[in-house]
């Protein structure tokens, strides 16, 4: 079949893989409705995308290279430390957008949470499901949400990934007082996974994953524990830019670098329970495949934690703190525990469509 004349211009944030897995089926809806898809990126959300996609082309496209802190208390003096850089990085995506735009002849631009990501010569959709950035105290929240606003109303629409009404997996942070000047449509949970109805082969999946130093600590809880388990286990260690994606074998454990969405997804699927951090992406993924977990904020990540106590307030899934995980509890409780998950509808492709015709 042959392309259309769309071409579509598309970039996720490089803090973490989830915006990049988000972005994932809306990639696959443009390519199915032949447009022609370009990506921007560099580093781990590069590598993920191109083995996603190996027939689009991958233009560079230098991060914001966001570094966190260890703890709560010097996560706000941490990122206010690395302003500068954020608004250089800014500043550089307006010249490389319009770059891009006349070298490829793009006509439409799709940005997950790039700030300077967009033109004012063609359409350009903002997509976040942070209306409302948690930082940990109430004052900086509108700060940061005066300061976002500010670059989101320079896009001419937002896509939020979460739902308009009922059933909101975002809650406040996706359904704030005060919204953008610009449209605001929500566009439903955005998941690269699918239910295959896949029998049971594993008690656990450990999905390690987010920004270091606090990956490589996540990880080193939960294989100090791993000698006093005996069920089937296997884990993920997040790490996409490894070669090889299967590292390890132990009696009862099995262990990945990465796995591609086709073998991760089977992987969560054939697992009675998971655990994993309460990253956005990885929920969406969760409801997705109707899977019972347990959630453990990733420390200093304000909106982690907020995301984790609102889904075990609304008996979604259950939470605990890094400090407390132990892998034999979460077992019994994947054993006993009857956690409220829901089937919820598939993503508004019809608000993409109309956002194509109008190209």
């Amino acid at each position: 079949m042959a392309l259309n004349n769309n071409r579509i211009l598309i970039a996720p944030l490089d803090w973490g893989l989830g915006h990049a897995t988000r972005c994932i089926p809306i990639i696959k809806y443009l390519l199915a409705q032949n447009c022609t898809v370009i990506i921007g990126a560099e580093g781990s959300t590069a590598t993920l995308l191109k083995s996603e996609f190996p027939e689009i082309i991958v233009l560079p496209l230098k991060g914001y290279r966001i570094k966190y802190s260890k703890n709560r208390f010097s996560f706000l003096l941490k990122i206010i430390t690395q302003l500068p850089r954020i608004l250089n990085v800014i500043q550089y995506e307006k010249k490389w957008v319009d770059d891009a735009i006349k070298t490829h002849n793009i006509n439409g631009i799709i940005s997950d949470n790039r700030m300077g990501f967009f033109s004012n010569k063609i359409p350009s959709v903002y997509i976040t499901h942070q209306l409302l950035i948690k930082t940990g105290l109430s004052f900086f929240d509108k700060i940061a949400q005066r300061i976002h606003y500010n670059y989101i109303n320079k896009f001419n629409v937002c896509w939020v990934p979460d739902f308009e009404k009922e059933n909101s997996l975002a809650g406040e942070l996706s359904h704030p007082k005060i919204f953008p000047n610009i449209p605001v449509r929500y566009l439903g949970v955005l998941s690269r996974f699918h239910s295959s109805n896949l029998p049971l082969q594993n008690k656990l999946c450990i999905i390690i994953s987010g920004p270091e130093p606090q990956r490589s600590v996540f990880e080193k809880i939960i294989l100090s524990q791993m000698q006093l388990c005996k069920e089937k286990m296997v884990m993920v260690r997040g790490l996409p830019n490894e070669e090889k994606p299967f590292i390890h074998s132990f009696e009862n454990l099995t262990i990945y670098n990465h796995l591609d969405a086709k073998n991760l997804n089977a992987m969560i699927e054939t697992s009675e329970m998971v655990l994993s951090r309460s990253g956005y992406s990885t929920i969406m993924d969760l409801i997705a495949l109707n899977k019972k977990a347990i959630l453990v904020p990733t420390p200093a990540q304000p909106e982690q934690e907020y995301l984790a106590i609102h889904l075990k307030n609304n008996g979604l899934f259950h939470f605990v703190d890094q400090k407390d995980v132990n892998i034999s509890e979460a077992l019994k409780i994947a054993k006993e525990k009857k956690l409220h998950v829901q089937k919820l509808p598939e993503v508004n492709y019809q608000l993409i469509q109309n956002w194509i015709n109008q190209l």
